[in-house]
């Protein structure tokens, strides 16, 4: 287990002083519902859009804060999260309960918040110049194609709604389902004059993205 954690450390550049955090921000509450890394992802969560924000402002000074925050979004979304913790192939460090004789497949969402949660250990174990140093040299990739962010659906939707009806699109949470640690969210979005599209995602905000693709595929 110790050399695990080890080829992780290397991976990072980051040589952690108390093992112990390391391996409690990969622990999910699954597997220790007592001592985890929920809170730890919340602080990594923080952490993320500080180092992503201040290195925005550098990147763009002359930038307009809409397309600052359209940038933003796409950088510490949970797709990024999880590209950036397959590209360390973080999913074989994480403590989850797996069932005797069961191979199981770790959930997206557990694999990205524990990249949150990777961040705020690095934090609090080595402060903020470490972790922004980790945080750039990981999301390097991603702040190099930030000058092509695309514009989500919901934003498409959005300003396409405003524009012809001077109104915002209209999201209605149909259903939720599934167990805890894998849900299914049923979205319904609709614009002045037209039906209700619903879509599904394993996040509400997912869920929302799709519905609004669904209606922007059949109404533009």
């Amino acid at each position: 287990m110790k050399t695990l954690y080890t080829s992780l450390e290397k991976k990072l550049g980051v040589n952690f002083k108390d093992k112990g955090l390391l391996v409690k921000s990969l622990t999910h509450k699954s597997f220790n519902n007592q001592d985890n890394n929920e809170k730890i992802e919340f602080l990594g969560d923080r952490v993320l859009g500080l180092v992503i924000a201040k290195k925005l402002l550098e990147i763009y000074p002359n930038e307009k804060e809409g397309v600052l925050d359209k940038k933003f979004a796409s950088l510490v979304n949970r797709k990024t999260c999880l590209q950036i913790a397959n590209k360390i192939e973080l999913e074989k460090y994480i403590l989850i309960f797996r069932p005797k004789n069961k191979k199981i497949t770790i959930e997206d969402k557990v694999v990205a918040d524990s990249c949150e949660a990777l961040i705020g250990a690095i934090y609090l174990d080595r402060g903020f110049t470490t972790v922004e140093k980790t945080i750039l040299n990981l999301w390097k990739k991603h702040l190099d194609k930030s000058v092509n962010t695309e514009i989500d659906a919901k934003t498409k939707l959005q300003e396409f709604s405003l524009k012809k009806f001077k109104k915002l699109p209209i999201y209605k949470l149909i259903s939720s389902t599934g167990p805890r640690h894998k849900p299914l969210f049923k979205v319904g979005v609709k614009l002045f004059n037209t039906k209700l599209f619903i879509s599904e995602g394993r996040s509400k905000k997912d869920a929302e993205q799709n519905a609004a693709i669904l209606c922007l595929k059949n109404i533009i």
